[in-house]
């Protein structure tokens, strides 16, 4: 009896919209389920394609580029042998192989924000805190403007503002990831850019908070010290289960990633402990309408 040939399950239409990064990470997915129902192990795979475990592995997790040699192999290996249905897997890996649309910024990004944004485009959800600066996704191109104006006296200025208003329209796409952001009170008063500047900034943090896949909190000064004391950082969790979350912490010159057990677990309490600090986001649109209000 000959075997039904496997079928390429379907990758949503919307994943290659959020960049190369997210759709590498379906299509990891799609290679490590085909594995699993072929009931193959790592090891076998490993062999078969003439690489390690590891390698296995880091093609499941789309953390880099795939070579299209291994993906033949590893479709032949797990009984994926139409011919429309291995075009269809190619076409994806092709896309997904190709430069993320930050590429043609690359001369003003260091490469571990690179990094950064693919992961930001691929992710489910981002939780972030936030204690001196609206965040990036959130801020209105005046503002973006008078941030970068303090960091990068240069004329790649207009540049980089254009960067971090493409980078928002993620917000914007079809099964895109959902915000979750904590600002700490300070935020509101930091008068970046002047008062004029600042009010539009909040009232757009207004208009950003009625969009359903965003949710802005204030932590209020009355709430006093708290975990996150002198810090920002951002926690992202992705679909794919194999995937760990990542904290995302961004220095002066370069940027720490952590996705250890023990340093996520710490993490998600800080942030736990934050919402709950922080007003709920009712009270906090009356906080940031009042600090509008009074500029």
């Amino acid at each position: 009896m000959i075997p039904e040939p496997v079928r390429v399950g379907v990758v949503d239409s919307h994943v290659a919209e959020r960049g190369p990064t997210a759709l590498r990470i379906a299509i990891g997915g799609q290679l490590r389920r085909l594995r699993e129902k072929s009931g193959i192990t790592r090891e076998d795979a490993a062999e078969y394609i003439r690489g390690s475990h590891a390698k296995i592995s880091r093609l499941e997790l789309g953390r880099h580029a795939f070579k299209e040699r291994d993906v033949q192999d590893l479709l032949s290996l797990y009984g994926v042998t139409e011919a429309e249905q291995r075009e269809l897997f190619f076409g994806l890996v092709r896309r997904a192989n190709q430069p993320g649309w930050w590429h043609r910024y690359s001369d003003l990004l260091p490469q571990w924000f690179e990094t950064y944004l693919g992961l930001e485009g691929a992710a489910q959800t981002i939780r972030t805190f936030e204690g001196q600066l609206v965040p990036g996704l959130l801020q209105t191109e005046d503002y973006t403007r008078a941030v970068v104006a303090v960091g990068h006296k240069s004329p790649d200025s207009a540049r980089r503002v254009e960067l971090r208003r493409k980078r928002q329209e993620i917000l914007d796409l079809p099964g895109g990831p959902s915000l979750w952001a904590v600002l700490d009170e300070a935020v509101l008063h930091r008068t970046i850019g002047g008062k004029a500047v600042l009010r539009d900034q909040i009232e757009h943090l207004i208009e950003m908070s009625k969009k359903l896949n965003v949710t802005i909190q204030v932590l209020p000064y009355r709430a006093g010290g708290h975990p996150a004391a002198g810090s920002s950082f951002t926690m992202l969790r992705f679909t794919e289960r194999e995937l760990p979350d990542i904290v995302y912490l961004e220095q002066l010159t370069s940027a720490i990633y952590l996705d250890r057990r023990e340093d996520i677990a710490l993490y998600r309490e800080v942030m736990d402990q934050l919402a709950v600090r922080a007003e709920p986001p009712r009270e906090s649109l009356a906080l940031m309408i009042a600090a509008a209000e009074s500029l």
